[in-house]
């Protein structure tokens, strides 16, 4: 019979604490653009959130339930570097494109284990990392040596 407030206090405090700790962090704001993926069987447009700065890239997809099938987020590097990724606090599986500096896709991740700490790597130095839903790689036919097209880049017209 005591067991039973104990419980309901114990499981009150945790959320609280849960609770806390995300009201304690501040949770980032995105740009909103869009980008085409030339795949070999058409043009895949994508409604994406651009992560620029420091806190928008430790973010990045963390705490969202769901994405629209044609969402996504670009992870602007400025300068070709040896991207690595992982799921903390993800809680959606999400496919990871690494992109060269010249927009071509150099490796996929597909459908990342949500919330693992797994590293995830490009195969080679990448200006940027798109995440989308994971299975979209598939859906949309993307592969590597796909182009992106995105000012970055240097190929939007």
């Amino acid at each position: 019979m005591m067991l039973r407030p104990f419980l309901f206090v114990l499981v009150a405090a945790a959320s609280l604490g849960l609770a806390g700790c995300a009201a304690g962090s501040q949770l980032q704001t995105f740009p909103k653009s869009s980008l085409v993926i030339r795949t070999a069987q058409g043009p895949r447009h994508f409604d994406i959130e651009v992560a620029e700065t420091e806190a928008q890239m430790e973010q990045g997809l963390m705490y969202r339930r769901r994405l629209a099938p044609d969402a996504g987020m670009l992870f602007d590097y400025q300068k070709p570097s040896m991207a690595m990724m992982w799921m903390k606090n993800t809680l959606i599986p999400l496919d990871m494109l690494f992109v060269g500096e010249e927009g071509r896709i150099v490796n996929i991740h597909t459908n990342a284990v949500p919330e693992s700490l797994d590293i995830i790597r490009a195969h080679a130095p990448v200006r940027a990392v798109i995440e989308l839903n994971g299975g979209a790689a598939a859906l949309f036919g993307i592969k590597p040596g796909d182009e992106v097209v995105y000012p970055i880049f240097g190929n939007a017209r």
